[in-house]
């Protein structure tokens, strides 16, 4: 579905979850002023049992001129609006969307599915705010955000608040539109130094006082009381403070599940990973190394857990993230071949990119993969090579002649990838540019005879490279270990659903 697919109801109502927040009145916003061009009648509107308080959000609606309307719902009798409604950052139907209801119903939202999706609906749980989700929908309908003076303001402000001020920012996607929207710096400021109150300073206070630790794993875990997300990064930033905690949770219930905040201080936890571990199957999280956070639905957790509590919950997936996981340091493992199988890597045809070519030498650009951002400058020779999942990696001249041959047909991205969530982009950090590098690939085959020795895992695993002793690479169960032939000390994962495309196994 896209936007103009609802283009056929003159009348339109854009509707925020009760108690809205920054990016619902963002998200909202943002599809206010794409239907308002199109010359419909558009409503964005918000219902509950209160009106919004919070001071920064008040400063946001007025300096933004935001021209959202509180409807006040008599009793227990829902009120019918006329055309399409729209529930935006929400589902219809869940606990936190009340008062309104319409025959023609659409749902633009960036939280677990918990319900049957209806028939007109967009979600998508991996981005960090539906800010961006609305973004990205504006993007495809050419929309200009610039022709409104706010709504640049309004999308970052949005995002900058559902990920924690940027800390649990992850999906690429998201970075895109932080750095695309033109903001007002200074009135996110204003909103940002306006985000407290005496009564969360309160809240913070006593969940402090209220946690629980971990003695042989050196975590903490807290609940806090019902407040905004932001109050469970300073919570949980202060607790890292604390000399015996490496790793800590900080969680609250909120209308239609939990909201936590993740923080680590030791290179073997990817606070990242930690995040997507605690909401596995039931929500979505994510974030940076050291900082992260995410979303757990009220309904998928009772339906897996109908008889544990959320500090139960909460404590003993910490300590089966802990339990699961080897620490393998390479440039010390012994490896065990003999209890391997042996593998030749596959010919596959995968893409590559002559930087130079593309951009003058010394150019200062990022490469924004799904894996991260890869920051580097354009020299002579430099090539990157886009795998079959859309990952990248850089190699010089010499052993790009020496290790790959380039193909005479086309780069085809259906031909060479497979379904990759993110396609890499190029950006040039002088001009602010961005190239898609699939636009500019062509094709080439790797000439080397490749041999690994592997083995299915049947536990976690975290290796540490001798070349990058400050971050992982994470293996699960399923995954395979793999040992190159002829440096035993080379060690590195290969994710199961890549492995049988890219290992045959040897004969004998």
């Amino acid at each position: 579905m896209r936007l103009s697919d609802l283009e056929q109801y003159d009348e339109i109502t854009i509707q925020c979850h009760d108690n809205p927040d920054a990016d619902a009145l963002a998200s909202g916003y943002g599809l206010y002023c794409y239907f308002k061009s199109r010359g419909k009648m558009v409503r964005l509107v918000y219902s509950g049992r209160n009106k919004m308080q919070k001071s920064n959000l008040c400063l946001m609606v007025d300096k933004l001129k935001l021209p959202v309307e509180y409807i006040a719902v008599p009793g227990e009798e829902a009120v019918e609006v006329e055309g399409l409604l729209i529930t935006v950052d929400c589902q219809y139907g869940s606990g936190n969307v009340t008062g309104l209801r319409a025959k023609n119903v659409a749902v633009i939202d960036h939280h677990q599915l918990d319900r049957e999706p209806i028939a007109r609906c967009i979600i998508n749980p991996n981005l960090g705010s539906c800010a961006t989700l609305v973004w990205k929908l504006l993007q495809e309908e050419d929309f200009d955000i610039s022709s409104d003076p706010y709504l640049g303001t309004a999308l970052y402000y949005g995002l900058y608040t559902d990920t924690n001020q940027f800390s649990e920012l992850y999906n690429p996607l998201d970075m895109d539109m932080r750095e695309a929207v033109d903001a007002d710096k200074g009135l996110i400021t204003l909103f940002r130094n306006s985000n407290i109150s005496l009564k969360e300073l309160e809240i913070a206070g006593i969940a402090l006082i209220r946690y629980s630790y971990n003695d042989d794993y050196e975590f903490a875990v807290i609940k806090a009381q019902p407040c905004d997300p932001n109050i469970l990064g300073l919570i949980s930033d202060f607790l890292l403070q604390v000399d015996a905690i490496k790793t800590c949770v900080v969680f609250n219930e909120v209308h239609d599940g939990f909201k936590f905040s993740v923080r680590s201080c030791i290179w073997e936890v990817n606070a990242s990973e930690l995040a997507e571990f605690l909401a596995d199957g039931i929500g979505s999280g994510g974030g940076h190394y050291e900082k992260a956070g995410g979303f757990i639905s009220m309904k998928l957790y009772e339906e897996h857990y109908p008889t544990l509590h959320s500090e139960g919950y909460f404590n003993n997936r910490m300590t089966q993230y802990f339990d699961s996981y080897e620490l393998i340091y390479a440039d010390q493992y012994e490896a065990d071949v003999s209890t391997m199988q042996q593998y030749a890597k596959r010919r596959l045809p995968v893409g590559y990119v002559k930087l130079d070519e593309l951009l003058p030498v010394d150019t200062l650009v990022t490469i924004r993969t799904m894996e991260g951002d890869i920051d580097m400058k354009i020299e002579e020779e430099l090539y990157v090579i886009i795998g079959i999942r859309g990952e990248v990696v850089s190699v010089c001249g010499e052993k790009f002649r020496r290790w790959y041959q380039p193909l005479e047909s086309g780069y085809g991205v259906q031909a060479y990838l497979g379904k990759p969530d993110y396609i890499p982009v190029i950006k040039n950090r002088g001009d602010g540019k961005d190239m898609l590098l699939t636009d500019y690939a062509r094709g080439c085959i790797s000439v080397r005879d490749e041999k690994i020795y592997a083995l299915p895992l049947d536990r976690g695993v975290k290796v540490f490279s001798p070349q990058m002793k400050n971050k992982y690479m994470t293996g699960r169960a399923g995954d395979y270990l793999a040992v190159r032939y002829e440096d035993h000390h080379d060690i590195f994962v290969v994710p199961r659903e890549i492995f049988p495309e890219a290992f045959d196994l040897l004969k004998g």
